[in-house]
C-alpha cells in the first residue's frame, strides 16, 4: 500500500438488474469485498462500502419485450430481490444504490458533458446495422452472428463469449437481428467516442507504480496495451438508457458501460445526502487521502483498470480542483466454476442466491466460497464440499470448541469466567499462537490474500480444540482445580477472540457467540486488535450455550446435486402424465376414509400381500394390500392411514379385500398415506 491514507473506498461491481444473484457473483466481487471491509472496520478505519444495481443497457430491454413488461418493471424486480438477498447474506454495503435514480442520471451527464466541453470526445459517422423490419438501429446484443476472429456462432455484436474479443457489430459473419430474426442493412449513424488511445501513455505510466498488484490482472491489462488501446463509443442508439444531455444527440442515451461505471460515484453522493452530509462523497473521491479499491470479477478489468481511469483522467484533465483518485488496487478475481462446469444463467445451471437462502443459514456458504476464492484461478465449488465445511469443519472444529469451553463453564464454574492462575508452558504457548494469528491473519486480509486470512483463522480453532483436549480439564476438574479454571479461562478468552476474528466471515455466528459469552458492547467497537488481549475478567457472567452449526444431511445435498444434474442434461427430468381430467362430481363419488390399522399379517405364500384389519369409525374391515415388499405388519399396527370405503369387495389369493389403501409410488419406491395430525377413525378425507 505505500502511502497511510486516511479513508478507505470500497467499490463492488454494480450486479446487473435482469436476473438474481448467483455463486459466482459472490465469489468474483462482493464476499471479498465485504469480508475486506468488515475487517478494516474491526481496525478502526475509516471505510465506505459501495455498490448497486447497474440498471440500463441493452439486456433489460430485451428482458423487457421477452417478459412483456417495461425496462422499469424489470430492474425494479430484480434491483429490490437482489438488495434483499445481499441483506440476508450479510453484505454490509453502506450504500445499495441504482443506476435509474435521477441522482445517478445527473452525475453521468455532468461527467460527459465536461468531457464533451474539452474536447476530448470524439464524433464520429459509423456504419451500424439497422433492421428495416423493426424500423431501428439494432444496438449491439441486438444483433448475433458468427465470430470474426475466432469463427464461433451467436457472437455478440459487441463481444464474442467465446475468445474475449471486442467486435464491431458490422463485421459480425451472417447478422441477425435478434428481435425478428432477419438480415439487417447497414447504414450511417453518429456517435461520440472516448479516445482512450490518447490515454494510453498515462495508463501505461500509472499503471507501472502498481508493483504490487496481482499477477493476472497486470497481464491482462498489458495484454491491452499491447494491442493499442481503440477509441470507444460512449453513446448508443436505444431508448432506454442515460439521455445524452445535447441537442444534437436526440434519440441517443449514454453507453452503459460509461455509465455503470459512475454508479459508484452516484451511489457514494446518494449515501452523503442519506447521512445529512450532502458533499461528504468528495473526500472519498476528491481527496487525495482516499484509497481507493475496487472488488471486481475478471471480465470487468478492462473496464476497472483502463477505461474507467482514462475516464477520471478526462475529467482531472487541466482542472485544480474537484480532481478524482484513481484506484490504488484492483483485487479481481478469476471465475467460479460449479460442479466442475461453468456457469449458466441461460440454461439455469447456477446456485441463486435468494433460492439457497431459503433452504440453508448465510454464514456456512459465506465460509465455503471464502475457503475457495477463485483469487488466482479459477476454482470450483460443490455441494459436497460445502456440506464438508459446514459439517467438518464450521460444526466439529469451529462450533464444537465454543460448545464444549461455554458447556463447561456452566456445569463447572456456575456460567461465570474462572480464574486464571499460574501458567504453565501450554498456555503460553496458546497465548504466542494467538496474537501470532492476530498478526497473520490481518497481514493477509490487508494484502487481499482472503483465502488464507479465512484458512489461518481455522487454524486457530483447531489449535483452541488440541490445547483443550491436551489440557483435560474434565480430568483436572477433579485432580486439580485451579488447572482446570485455568484452562476454562484461557479457552473463554480464545472464544472471545475467535468471534472477532471470523467476524468478517461469519457475522451472524460471530455475534451468537458474543451474545453467549453476555458482551455488551458492540463487537466492531471491541476492534481486531482486542483478539489478541486477554480481557474477559474473572467472575464475568456468561450467556446460555447455544449450537452454532446445525449439521447438513446428504439428502439435502443430494436434492441440490439433482437439481444441477438436470440443469445441465445429465439426468432428464422424468415427465409426470396425468391421466384424463374427470368431472368434480366423478371425484365426490370416491369415499375417502381414516382408517385406524388394529391387526396385520403377512398372506401365506405371499412376498407381496399383507392381511389388515381396519376400524374405520365403529366398523371393522379387512383389507388385502400389496405392501408386503415395503413394511412389516408390525410396523402398521395403530398406525392411521387412508382407504377407500365405498370400493366394491374383491379377491386376492381367495381373500376378501373390504376396501382399498392409498399409497404413492415412485419407481420401486412405496410410502403409506398417512394422517400429519391426530384424527377420529371413520372421519372424511377431502
Amino acid at each position: 500500500m505505500g502511502k497511510n491514507f486516511k479513508r478507505i473506498l470500497v467499490t463492488a461491481a454494480l450486479p446487473y438488474a435482469n436476473g438474481p444473484i448467483h455463486l459466482g457473483h459472490l465469489a468474483g466481487a462482493y464476499l471479498p469485498a465485504d469480508i475486506y471491509v468488515r475487517y478494516q472496520r474491526l481496525k478502526g478505519r475509516d471505510v465506505l462500502y459501495i455498490c448497486g444495481s447497474d440498471e440500463h443497457g441493452v439486456p433489460i430491454t430485451i428482458t423487457a419485450e421477452k417478459e412483456g413488461i417495461t425496462p422499469q418493471q424489470v430492474v425494479d424486480k430484480y434491483h429490490y430481490m437482489n438488495k434483499e438477498s445481499f441483506e440476508r447474506f450479510g453484505m454490509s454495503f453502506d450504500n445499495y444504490s441504482r443506476t435509474s435514480l435521477p441522482l445517478h442520471h445527473q452525475t453521468a451527464q455532468e461527467f460527459f458533458l465536461e468531457l464533451y466541453k474539452k474536447g476530448i470526445l470524439k464524433e464520429k459517422t459509423t456504419k451500424q446495422l439497422y433492421c428495416e423490419k423493426d424500423r431501428m438501429f439494432l444496438a449491439d446484443r441486438y444483433v448475433e452472428g458468427i465470430c470474426p476472429v475466432c469463427g464461433s456462432p451467436g457472437a455478440r455484436g459487441d463481444q464474442c463469449e467465446k475468445c474475449g474479443s471486442w467486435l464491431e457489430q458490422t463485421d459480425l459473419i451472417e447478422p441477425k437481428c435478434k428481435i425478428c430474426g432477419s438480415t439487417p442493412v447497414i447504414r450511417d449513424t453518429s456517435h461520440w467516442y472516448l479516445p482512450l488511445g490518447e490515454f494510453q501513455k498515462k495508463l501505461e505510466e500509472w499503471m507501472g507504480t502498481k508493483t504490487d498488484w496481482k499477477e493476472n490482472v497486470k497481464h491482462y491489462v498489458y495484454s491491452w496495451f499491447k494491442e493499442g488501446l481503440q477509441d470507444r463509443a460512449v453513446t448508443r442508439d436505444l431508448h432506454w438508457g442515460v439521455k445524452v444531455p445535447i441537442p444534437e444527440a436526440e434519440g441517443k442515451v449514454i453507453y452503459v458501460w460509461f455509465d455503470a461505471l459512475l454508479g459508484y460515484i452516484s451511489s457514494t453522493k446518494e449515501w452523503a445526502q442519506k447521512i445529512g452530509q450532502p458533499e461528504k462523497w468528495r473526500e472519498y473521491w476528491q481527496d487525495p487521502d482516499t484509497r481507493l479499491i475496487h472488488f471486481i470479477g475478471k471480465d470487468n478489468i478492462v473496464f476497472h483498470c483502463i477505461v474507467f481511469p482514462a475516464m477520471l483522467m478526462a475529467w482531472n484533465e487541466g482542472r485544480s480542483d474537484e480532481i478524482y483518485v484513481l484506484p490504488d488496487n484492483v483485487p479481481a478475481n478469476e471465475f467460479l466454476n460449479l460442479e466442475g462446469k461453468k456457469l449458466s444463467t441461460s440454461r439455469n445451471y447456477a446456485v441463486w442466491l435468494n433460492e439457497y437462502l431459503e433452504k440453508f443459514e448465510p454464514d456456512p456458504l459465506r465460509y465455503a466460497l471464502a475457503s475457495i476464492l477463485p483469487e488466482t484461478k479459477d476454482t470450483d465449488f460443490s455441494w459436497k464440499e460445502f456440506q464438508a465445511r459446514n459439517n467438518n469443519e464450521l460444526a466439529d472444529i469451529l462450533g464444537n470448541f465454543v460448545n464444549r469451553t461455554l458447556t463447561f463453564a456452566k456445569k463447572n464454574f456456575d456460567n461465570r469466567v474462572p480464574e486464571r492462575f499460574e501458567l504453565e508452558e501450554i498456555d503460553k504457548e496458546l497465548i504466542a499462537k494467538l496474537k501470532e494469528h492476530v498478526d497473520k491473519i490481518a497481514n493477509n486480509y490487508e494484502n487481499f490474500r482472503i483465502r488464507d486470512g479465512v484458512f489461518e483463522t481455522m487454524n486457530l480453532a483447531r489449535f483452541a480444540n488440541k490445547y483443550f483436549n491436551d489440557t483435560e480439564p474434565w480430568r483436572m476438574i477433579k485432580e486439580n482445580p485451579r488447572r482446570a479454571s485455568t484452562t476454562i479461562n484461557l479457552c473463554l478468552q480464545l472464544v472471545r477472540a475467535l468471534a472477532i476474528l471470523f467476524e468478517p466471515v461469519l457475522p451472524f455466528s460471530s455475534r451468537k457467540i458474543w451474545e453467549m459469552l453476555n458482551l455488551k458492547d458492540d463487537i466492531v467497537k471491541a476492534g481486531w486488535d482486542s483478539a489478541a488481549e486477554l480481557l474477559l475478567e474473572a467472575g464475568h457472567q456468561l450467556g446460555e450455550p447455544k449450537i452454532l452449526f446445525r449439521k447438513i444431511e446428504d439428502a439435502e445435498i443430494e436434492d441440490e446435486i439433482r437439481k444441477l444434474k438436470i440443469a445441465s442434461g445429465e439426468i432428464v427430468e422424468e415427465k409426470i402424465e396425468f391421466k384424463p381430467q374427470i368431472d368434480i362430481k366423478d371425484f365426490e363419488k370416491i369415499d375417502l376414509r381414516v382408517a385406524e390399522v388394529i391387526e396385520c399379517e403377512r398372506v401365506k405364500n405371499s412376498e407381496k400381500l399383507l392381511k389388515l384389519k381396519v376400524k374405520i369409525g365403529r366398523e371393522e374391515r379387512q383389507i388385502v394390500a400389496g405392501i408386503g415388499k415395503h413394511y412389516k405388519p408390525e410396523e402398521l399396527i395403530g398406525k392411521r392411514v387412508v382407504v377407500v370405503a365405498n370400493l366394491k369387495p374383491a379377491k386376492l389369493m381367495g381373500i376378501e379385500s373390504q376396501g382399498m389403501l392409498l399409497a404413492a409410488v415412485k419407481d420401486e419406491k412405496l410410502t403409506i398415506i398417512t394422517t400429519l395430525d391426530e384424527i377420529d377413525s371413520g372421519s372424511q378425507v377431502r
